[in-house]
């Protein structure tokens, strides 16, 4: 049965698992965007601007391991751009459609709307280039060759894709083509069992050693490899803070949160003196090595990613990440047992008296998260007090550390509620970050979406007080917002909605939100100008060994 160009891209998404496209209606994506209302497997998420669809796209992909979005030529894609970049920096695989001008019209000088005005139509789609693993412009002729090479290379590289598609291109029948098979990656079988020996022999001569899983397995769809082998091996480990939720925190051999030694000194010396340090999927960005301050000696580290594994200074290319921890899990049993003392990091402890501090919510905060819950939480303050708690079993917890574009949480918390729409979202942002994209609370009412939201209000850009030279410098200021208003004014009329400033009142609306389920919950907390957690207090230490200064 034939199809059109974008019937075919579409039904390629679909079977992928894609059921949600996010966007921002305009005239030359109209076509795209008919194709997507006419299907009955695929839903138009019609976004407040195009960078918040593809911050929601961003959390749809965390869930579902890829999520689509559209946007129109010129202004759309370039508004959408900075998630774009930060998706490709956090290796989430996006598939930004972009609906064109007519062939015949980019093919000419003509002026028109959405363009530069110098004749100039290619400019978007080179700017694109270093932002995406792979791009293409279809048409009738290429496109199911196109599609599929690009679709090869999203699913190898965990990053965007885009796909530009003239108005007239979109509605044209596609050509039928065989398109060329895509090799899988090679595997050598004996490269492969070198790794897992080398590795396991390590293990089994070290009298202690440590674990660190990153992000990078959940990414490359390893995590359940991941915590299999974490749980078999019987073997301490940490977590450093881009990483946190790769673990099950509730295990006895966790240690916490490995932060260099801005924190936690205890379990920076028990991860530091291992003779034997295995990363699975770490990197070591200036946030997750506490401003630098990790000092984690080559000779004793192992770090598996993707596609290669480094054991102490050297590279062994080839080899998967799900492969390596399927031969350790199946040589587990030949482990030894770590038999010491295993440090714990210390949880965030309530202050005394009725106001609110920064102990006080972190610690409270354990009292409403539950199994099953998703967290998101924003780059800054939020993150940072989240990294010292205890995440229960089955609870999923996001941030955006690497990219760490302030304003990504709340609307990728809509993209997360709209992937798994049964699971509860709980929302954590600073009420700077949230005025950047607060407009898509509307869109969790007008989806039907219940999430628990809190907005920590430090009056102004706290993490920016912390880090800049003179924290009253008038730029990190805001202007005041009743956000308590919000819910009603984006239309989330059946809302549960407090402002609280002790802890009393926080206690009552986190027992609201686990009572009256059925019901979303905004909280605004009101916490002093300068009470920061921890980790954000350490990084206002560490500003020279953070900038490099």
């Amino acid at each position: 049965m034939s199809s059109t160009v974008i019937e075919h891209l579409l039904d390629r998404l679909a079977a992928l698992g894609i059921d949600h496209v996010f966007g921002v209606a305009g005239d030359y994506a109209f076509p795209i965007e008919d194709a997507v209302c006419a299907r009955d497997d695929m839903r138009w998420v019609g976004s407040c601007n195009e960078l918040n669809a593809a911050y929601s796209a961003d959390g749809y992909a965390r869930m579902k391991g890829m999520a689509a979005l559209s946007t129109t030529y010129g202004v759309g894609e370039l508004s959408a751009l900075n998630g774009i970049a930060g998706a490709y920096a956090e290796h989430l695989p996006l598939i930004h459609i972009v609906g064109m001008p007519a062939s015949v019209v980019m093919k000419s000088d003509r002026l028109v709307h959405h363009s530069l005005g110098n004749g100039t139509f290619m400019a978007f789609y080179e700017a694109c280039a270093a932002f995406t693993c792979a791009r293409a412009i279809l048409t009738p002729e290429n496109c199911v060759e196109e599609i599929d090479k690009a679709l090869a290379a999203l699913k190898t590289h965990r990053r965007p894709i885009y796909f530009g598609i003239p108005s007239d291109h979109a509605g044209a029948e596609a050509k039928p083509a065989t398109p060329a098979p895509v090799a899988a990656p090679a595997r050598d079988d004996a490269r492969l069992a070198s790794v897992v020996e080398r590795i396991t022999a390590k293990l089994q001569a070290s009298s202690q050693s440590c674990i660190l899983p990153g992000n990078l397995c959940d990414r490359f769809g390893a995590l359940a490899l991941a915590r299999e082998f974490i749980r078999q091996s019987g073997l301490p480990h940490a977590t450093m803070f881009a990483d946190k939720g790769m673990a099950l925190e509730s295990s006895p051999l966790y240690l916490g949160l490995y932060y260099g030694h801005l924190l936690h000194e205890n379990i920076a010396s028990f991860v530091e003196a291992s003779e034997v340090i295995l990363g699975i999927g770490v990197q070591l960005s200036d946030f997750n090595t506490g401003a630098f301050t990790a000092r984690l000696p080559k000779a004793r580290l192992i770090n598996i990613l993707p596609d290669h594994v480094m054991i102490g200074g050297e590279r062994i290319d080839g080899i998967a990440m799900a492969d390596v921890l399927q031969g350790l899990i199946a040589s587990c049993t030949n482990l030894p047992r770590f038999g010491g003392t295993v440090p714990h990091q210390k949880l965030p402890k309530a202050s005394d008296g009725a106001a609110l501090s920064s102990g006080t919510l972190y610690h409270d905060i354990q009292t409403l998260l539950r199994p099953g819950d998703i967290v998101a939480a924003e780059t800054g303050n939020a993150s940072m007090g989240l990294s010292e708690i205890r995440l229960p079993d089955g609870c999923a917890y996001h941030n955006q550390t690497l990219w760490g574009s302030i304003g990504w949480a709340t609307p990728a918390a809509f993209g997360m509620a709209m992937a798994e729409p049964d699971r509860r979202v709980v929302l954590v942002t600073g009420e700077g970050s949230h005025q950047l994209t607060t407009q898509e609370l509307s869109q969790f009412a007008r989806f039907g979406r219940k999430p628990v939201v809190l907005i920590i209000n430090n009056d102004g850009y706290l993490i920016e007080r912390l880090l800049c030279a003179d924290g009253e410098t008038y730029y990190n200021d805001l202007a005041q917002w009743r956000y308590n208003l919000l819910p009603e004014a984006f239309g989330c009329h059946d809302w549960v909605v407090s402002s609280v400033s002790t802890r009393e009142a926080l206690l009552a609306a986190f027992e609201a939100c686990n009572t009256d389920t059925h019901r979303a919950h905004f909280i605004e907390i009101k916490m002093k100008r300068y009470d920061a957690a921890p980790v954000a207090m350490a990084l206002h230490g560490a500003i020279d060994t953070l900038y490099d200064s």
